[in-house]
């Protein structure tokens, strides 16, 4: 027998018990052999390809374990609102003002991104600010979180929101001095939402082909898109299928399926049969998601006591208890895993609660259920979710992002301590991690940093007794993300028979200093299934 591709001649990182080996042979799109270079020299035929790492590091490709796929590749085509790009106020209106000059009157203007909490006026833009940006245009300026959109005047009255509309429930409609300032919170931007033209199916396979490359660019094979049918409702279903059968699917996806009221796909899907398992390597249904809160930057995530400010907010709650409780049982009992969003630690404790609840009624100790984010979980929370099987889902790229922004929301002494990463290991809840893109950018780069440092973008040190090492970090990026979908045994290793899904980086992130892999490092290579799909430097 010999090999397709054999990789030498650099550190190849297996998995966190595995080490470092020299050399991987791969045979078919499965790990062949893995170890020194002299045994696996003897798999090496005529048309074997080599591929020559020159001391750079190879991983198993990295699996992102939250992100929104679909809505990453459609706002690839948005205003880009980040602070990396806009930092101040009138360089946002500025990239609106422009948008709106090369579109049609009455055309809609997207933009995601703005962080108020970086912008150098330090407030969320407001409606008139939008409306002089683009008087002839319908405007959504949607705050990095997702969570938290600011509109104009034409948007609010497209959608038939005025000074007489009340906030919906689990929603926020903000009014200053009895006048809209444009800002909707959670669910109530569904108005606005509805009045937006859908994506017909072949833009959402295009966004799902431009995301998933963007992915690869990065050494992510691997992810979870974490609301199916948020933007194309079902039809996002048959758009997925499109895409893999027409070779436009370029990373393996398990599909949560949003479960909200009002707006779930679960009773179509489930009515197909549908369920969490069915499908292949590349396109797997996954969990039923729902929204239980919101994000604490945008001071909607549901936490116990009020955040900092004269309001005394504790967020927004999106359901009450029996409409979860409810929900929860429904998913359980028809055999899904449920990935559900909770970040505040009210909203972790509905949860938690919820699936002990569906647990105890129908048991199965290996369903796995997941807490997406999990930012401000407690101790005795997590001795609850040990002894249920419960698993906390973070994106610990958040500590880099808006880690300044909890301090400024929530105070030290609670957000200092947030997303805790170490202790999650400790505990044996396999924290796997994600970049929740669009909220983040896919770069994994950052995302390593604060597993290392537990530094913010500006340098603030967050609890560093929540560090891990490079190896745990690599292993929550590949081995947990794996367990996160009941897949550890197909993928997230480089062991005999496993996936080759391999990332080839331009540096050793075994020695590299936390500051060289968020600034000097890239993805030099990306094989998926045995196939190289990303080849930085074009000479693999």
């Amino acid at each position: 027998m010999q090999a397709d591709i054999v990789l030498r001649n650099g550190p190849i990182w297996c998995g966190r018990q595995e080490g470092v080996v020299e050399a991987l042979a791969i045979w078919q799109g499965r790990v062949l052999a893995a170890g020194a270079d002299r045994e696996v020299s003897t798999l090496v035929g005529p048309s074997t390809r080599i591929i020559d790492l020159d001391g750079r590091l190879a991983t198993p490709g990295l699996n992102d374990s939250h992100l929104h796929l679909i809505s990453l590749g459609l706002m690839m085509d948005w205003v880009d609102a980040k602070p990396t790009t806009v930092s101040t106020l009138d360089g946002l209106l500025s990239s609106i003002r422009e948008r709106a000059s090369r579109s049609r009157p009455g055309e809609w203007i997207l933009a995601r991104g703005y962080d108020q909490t970086k912008l150098d006026v330090q407030r969320h833009p407001h409606r008139s600010e939008l409306d002089r940006a683009a008087p002839d245009n319908p405007v959504m300026l949607v705050r990095t979180c997702g969570h938290v959109s600011i509109c104009n005047s034409r948007a609010l009255q497209l959608a038939g929101i005025d000074e007489s509309s009340a906030s919906p429930p689990g929603g926020l409609i903000e009014q200053q001095n009895g006048r809209l300032t444009g800002l909707l919170a959670e669910n109530a931007r569904a108005p606005v939402w509805a009045v937006i033209p859908s994506p017909d199916e072949e833009q959402l396979v295009a966004a799902i082909e431009r995301g998933g490359r963007h992915l690869l660019s990065y050494g992510i094979t691997s992810c979870m898109d974490a609301a199916v049918g948020q933007r194309g409702g079902f039809g996002e279903i048959s758009a997925y299928h499109r895409a893999k059968r027409e070779g436009r699917l370029p990373v393996r996806t398990w599909l949560t399926l949003l479960g909200d009221p009002d707006r779930s796909i679960v009773p179509q899907c489930y009515e197909a049969g549908l369920i969490t398992g069915t499908g292949d390597d590349m396109l797997m249904i996954g969990a039923v998601k729902l929204f239980l809160d919101g994000s604490a930057g945008g001071r909607t995530a549901w936490m116990s006591r009020p955040y900092l400010g004269e309001d005394r907010t504790t967020g927004v709650q999106m359901m009450p208890d029996e409409t979860v409780n409810e929900l929860v049982m429904d998913a359980h009992v028809k055999g899904y895993q449920l990935a559900c969003h909770a970040i505040g630690d009210a909203a972790i404790e509905q949860l938690i609660a919820a699936y002990e609840r569906a647990l105890e009624a129908h048991p199965d100790p290996d369903r796995r259920h997941r807490i997406e984010h999990s930012g401000f979980s407690t101790p005795e929370q997590h001795a609850r979710m040990v002894a249920a099987g419960i698993y906390p889902c973070p994106q610990q790229v958040f500590i880099y992002d808006f880690g300044d922004a909890y301090i400024s929301v929530l105070g030290e002494e609670r957000a200092l301590g947030s997303y805790p990463f170490k202790t999650w290991m400790d505990l044996g809840l396999k924290p796997a991690t994600g970049s929740d893109a669009p909220v983040c950018e896919p770069n994994p780069f950052p995302n390593f940093y604060a597993m290392l440092t537990r530094k913010t973008w500006k340098g603030t040190l967050m609890d560093v007794s929540e560090r891990v090492s490079i190896e745990e970090a690599l292993q929550a990026y590949t081995e947990f993300g794996a367990f996160s979908q009941k897949l550890e045994h197909v993928k997230g290793r480089l062991v005999p028979g496993q996936l080759a899904d391999v990332a080839v980086f331009s540096r050793n992130l075994l020695t590299a200093s936390a500051d060289d892999i968020l600034d000097n490092t890239r993805c030099d290579l990306t094989i998926r299934g045995g196939a190289i799909v990303h080849d930085r430097h074009g000479v693999a």
